[in-house]
């Protein structure tokens, strides 16, 4: 190696950060006013923006304050918004009416809105990527034997601050699709006081289908199917029935439901969709299947943490984009509440509430899984009640339907059930059978039906396999 007697040049040094954590007290004013301004103004935010996200407290007050005012659907003007601080003890930290008054005052349009809402949360996001890298110093500089996890540690506190800037709206099917396919693929059907299920027994049991602006809940065990159906009435309110769909997915992903969308379009087993080992005659189900499905107007939100003022405000906004004719929530009991409940059967009880307000509000079915407790597993047989919603008091109150969906293969091998039902004709195990039981049902009748469960693309099906006409 030739040595040149000159130093190897330095890297020139970062200059020392001084002074605040990055913020804008301007823009965090502008979103405020334009709340205040414009009754719209926080569909448009509420996407982008938390409570945390303000640097200023007194702006995180007045944000949360202004939710629970779109939770409680009551407009949000310097009286309302000054007597919610005033109930939270946060008015006089503020500054009084007065103070709400000046900001208003100083920012007095509502243009651009979400611009400065973008201008918040990007500073926040700043703000969150200083404090990991002093969580990530901090971690090197304990070191230890373990290189690996300290990278790993590091690396998560990095995939948060990605995973919290990514989540938070709605993704069309049809842009989820454009995975499957380079180039994927009427209007809404009006004056129609129902949605149909896609079920020809189902929607004949409800008289015609789910009721505009009411409140049904479809309950079951861990693993029976909740999301599966939840798809499937999904797909045909929007390709049977024409409508426009939103579905807040807080469990699962929304590449997850597209792919499950397309596995029962398509009838391909989703294992052998995702490895792609399908066959040629798979493959062309497939490519017609995603043309298919690129025309639904289904929009996904998959943040997985959503209050009902935030369902509120998206479905408001995708309303006056595109049109709303169904809202779909799974599940119910992953919602949390705006404010602050003293127990969590009362938190469940204001969400109940809040849904049946939102399907009136915006005259849409809209249909929330939730969960059943374990009590449907200790006795025989195994067939759900009413009492087996948890924190079932409030959902049943509210509900305009429960249903509940009952697997009886489930519980029993065919020996079992064969043993069980020793008079039964044939004797066969209902296998890939599923009976969804209208337990209740306010301007109708009760009752259950049955439909078949394929498990190998999780989807249901109608018993006879016949198109209805309005598909």
């Amino acid at each position: 190696m030739v040595m040149t007697g000159r130093p190897a040049p330095l890297r020139p040094e970062p200059r020392p950060v001084t002074g605040l954590p990055p913020h804008d007290i301007s823009a965090e004013e502008a979103v405020i006013a334009a709340l205040l301004l414009d009754e719209d103004a926080f569909a448009h935010v509420v996407p982008i923006l938390d409570p945390e996200d303000f640097f200023r407290e007194q702006h995180q007050w007045a944000y949360e304050a202004c939710a629970a005012l779109t939770e409680r659907n009551e407009p949000i003007t310097i009286p309302t918004l000054a007597h919610e601080l005033d109930r939270a003890g946060h008015l006089d930290a503020l500054g009084g009416e007065p103070a709400l008054v000046e900001i208003a005052g100083r920012h007095f349009t509502a243009q651009g809105v979400e611009a400065h809402a973008r201008i918040v949360a990007r500073d926040s996001m700043y703000r969150r990527l200083i404090q990991a890298a002093g969580q990530m110093t901090a971690l090197a500089y304990q070191g230890g034997p373990d290189a690996a996890r300290v990278l790993s540690a590091a690396e998560e506190l990095l995939l948060g601050i990605r995973s919290a800037e990514a989540a938070g709206d709605f993704k069309k099917l049809r842009d989820l699709l454009d995975q499957f396919m380079e180039e994927p693929g009427e209007d809404p059907e009006a004056g129609l006081s129902f949605v149909r299920s896609g079920f020809m027994d189902l929607d004949q049991q409800l008289n015609g289908g789910f009721p505009r602006g009411a409140l049904c809940v479809l309950a079951a065990r861990t693993g029976v199917g909740k999301s599966s159906l939840l798809l499937n009435f999904a797909r045909n309110a929007s390709i049977g029935h024409h409508g426009t769909v939103a579905f807040f997915a807080l469990e699962m992903s929304a590449d997850s439901l597209a792919r499950r969308l397309l596995s029962a379009e398509a009838d391909v087993e989703g294992a052998r969709l995702v490895l792609g080992t399908h066959s040629d005659s798979e493959e062309a189900r497939i490519m017609h299947a995603i043309g298919t499905l690129a025309e639904a107007n289904i929009y996904i939100d998959d943040s997985a943490t959503l209050s009902v003022a935030e369902i509120r405000a998206k479905c408001r906004r995708l309303r006056a984009e595109v049109g709303l004719d169904l809202v779909i929530v799974d599940y119910l009991q992953l919602l949390h509440g705006g404010a602050r409940a003293d127990t969590r059967a009362n938190e469940v009880a204001a969400i109940s509430r809040a849904l049946k307000e939102l399907a009136r509000e915006f005259d849409v079915p809209v249909i929330a899984a939730a969960q059943l407790s374990r009590a449907v597993e200790t006795r025989n047989p195994h067939i759900p009640m009413l009492s087996d919603l948890r924190e079932s008091g409030s959902i049943e109150q509210d509900a305009d339907i429960v249903m509940f969906i009952y697997r009886e293969d489930m519980y029993a091998s065919p020996d079992e059930w064969q043993q069980d039902h020793p008079d039964l004709p044939g004797g066969q195990h209902p296998a890939g059978l599923a009976q969804i039981i209208i337990a209740k049902h306010r301007n109708g009748p009760t009752g259950a039906i049955t439909v078949r469960f394929r498990n190998s693309t999780a989807s249901f099906q109608d018993l006879v396999l016949r198109e209805p006409e309005y598909f």
